[in-house]
């Protein structure tokens, strides 16, 4: 155990991304202060069902000590005793020496361990709440800035029909928004273990209240109302169901898949010179390569979320082997595992965020590139407006096709621009339509109700959503990275 109050998970993580925020959640302070948090409502509740012995001293002292906590001592008793719970009760008996001999009273190591668990677990998930509402509200105002800039859209990424810059970024804020809808039931649905004693079933407790199973009762609910929670799960074994551990990281994993998708988006319009994500006046990009603006955040973004991605492998793997009312192989995992995955969703998401903010548009690449696959999307219309004319449908598509074959060679066999265009303008057949080209290749009139779809999914979807957690966003910083 180190003696550092302020020691935190141990990964290389927490060491050099984590926020403060994230990085103190899972700290010694946190976690041993919980335990003593949760030792003093179990004396509180006991004492108030009339249990004689927990004297007003006693408690005052246990309150005085909470976050006092001697980390030299705890030390020493671990050394000695090879157990850190028991290491932990006789260091706070030391601080509360009228409480020594009450503290942890009928209770079980998992009283502590795992309900201070649920309070960091959902703790962790307010963390991360509170970021992925900033990143969406965000990229809504991204959204809603370039609602109706066209920008060739892509399937297979090959060139297909229009769509929008801001049309684009709402199936990003679609899928984050799943991901909130997910982490708040994760977060709402977290119970607490309660007071079950050692084989959840409440039998030191029973002993200790002469058999009166009410008072057993009412001593499970008065200490998890004591603790903030509404409600304790109503059995366990020795520790509560790992199958919880399951439903709070699967919204985690399903988040790192988002992550990734839009990060990887992102690094594939920085490669057309699109978009990019931010990059400092002094930033280098390669050692080698002066002229390189590598979209490194976006690079970390991927790498990042496929750890949180398979981190939900260990959880799954733990509750599927809890043997009975529980065994010990899972304790060891589950201190990685979790920490890891809140850690991780963190990191990804202050990165996101900062990406976000700074994202970089350059209008005219995407207008040139427009302009270069325009043509041959275009023919369609071309045909429609020479119908309209008068002319032959059938007749009407021959032409085009010659002529978008002989313009095609010259882009991939010749290198040269695609001069469809001029083509169609120089045949005589083309003629009734010449002054209406430029008309029908007009990008605004190739993106259907993209704009629209944007004021329409915002108002209607997003502002809703992000309504409850207005103070957040408005008390919402710009996301700033250690490196």
């Amino acid at each position: 155990m180190s003696t550092d109050p302020n020691a935190k998970y141990q990964s290389p993580l927490t060491s050099r991304y984590a926020s403060p925020e994230m990085a103190a959640n899972f700290s010694n302070n946190k976690r041993f202060g919980t335990w003593r948090r949760l030792w003093y409502n179990l004396a509180v509740a006991e004492k108030q069902l009339g249990l004689e012995g927990i004297s007003d001293t006693a408690l005052e002292q246990m309150q005085a000590n909470l976050d006092n906590i001697d980390y030299e001592v705890a030390a020493r008793e671990e050394k000695r005793r090879r157990h850190d719970v028991m290491a932990h009760v006789h260091a706070f008996g030391i601080a509360a020496p009228e409480a020594a001999g009450i503290i942890h009273l009928g209770a079980t190591s998992c009283f502590v361990t795992d309900n201070a668990d649920l309070i960091i677990f959902r703790d962790a998930m307010d963390i991360l709440i509170g970021k992925l509402v900033c990143v969406i509200s965000d990229l809504a105002q991204f959204a809603a800035r370039y609602r109706d800039l066209p920008t060739l859209g892509f399937t297979h990424f090959q060139p297909a029909q229009l769509t929008t810059v801001g049309k684009r970024a709402t199936l990003w804020i679609q899928e984050l928004l799943w991901d909130l809808r997910n982490m708040q039931r994760a977060r709402d649905d977290l119970g607490f273990r309660g007071v079950k004693g050692t084989t959840g079933t409440q039998a030191s407790f029973l002993a200790l209240f002469a058999g009166d199973h009410s008072k057993v009762e009412q001593l499970d609910e008065l200490v998890t109302e004591l603790s903030g929670f509404a409600t304790c799960y109503p059995v366990c074994g020795q520790t509560y169901s790992r199958k919880i551990d399951v439903d709070f990281m699967a919204p985690l994993a399903s988040f790192g898949a988002t992550a990734h998708r839009i990060a990887t988006d992102i690094r594939l319009l920085a490669n057309l010179k699109e978009i990019e994500e931010p990059f400092e006046k002094d930033q280098i990009g390669s050692s080698a390569m002066a002229y390189k603006r590598n979209p490194m955040r976006s690079e970390r973004i991927c790498s990042l979320s496929r750890h949180l991605m398979v981190l939900i492998g260990d959880v799954l793997q733990t509750a599927s082997v809890q043997w009975l009312e529980r065994t010990l192989d899972d304790s060891a995992n589950r201190r990685i595992s979790v920490p890891e995955a809140c850690l991780t969703a963190d990191i990804v998401l202050t990165t996101l965020q900062n990406v976000v903010e700074g994202l970089v548009v350059y209008p005219k690449v995407i207008e040139r590139r427009i302009r270069s696959e325009l043509p041959f999307m275009a023919t369609e219309n071309f045909i429609m407006a020479m119908v309209k004319k008068g002319g032959d449908r059938q007749e009407c598509h021959e032409q085009i096709r010659v002529l978008s074959h002989q313009a095609a060679a010259v882009v991939k066999q010749e290198g040269g621009d695609n001069d469809l265009i001029e083509r169609v303008r120089g045949c005589a057949y083309f003629a009734p339509i010449r002054d209406e080209l430029e008309e029908l290749l007009d990008p605004s009139t190739f993106i259907g109700r993209a704009p629209q779809q944007v004021d329409s999914f915002i108002e209607k979807h997003v502002r809703p959503a992000l309504a409850p957690y207005a103070d957040v966003i408005a008390a919402k910083k710009p996301a700033e990275l250690s490196v």
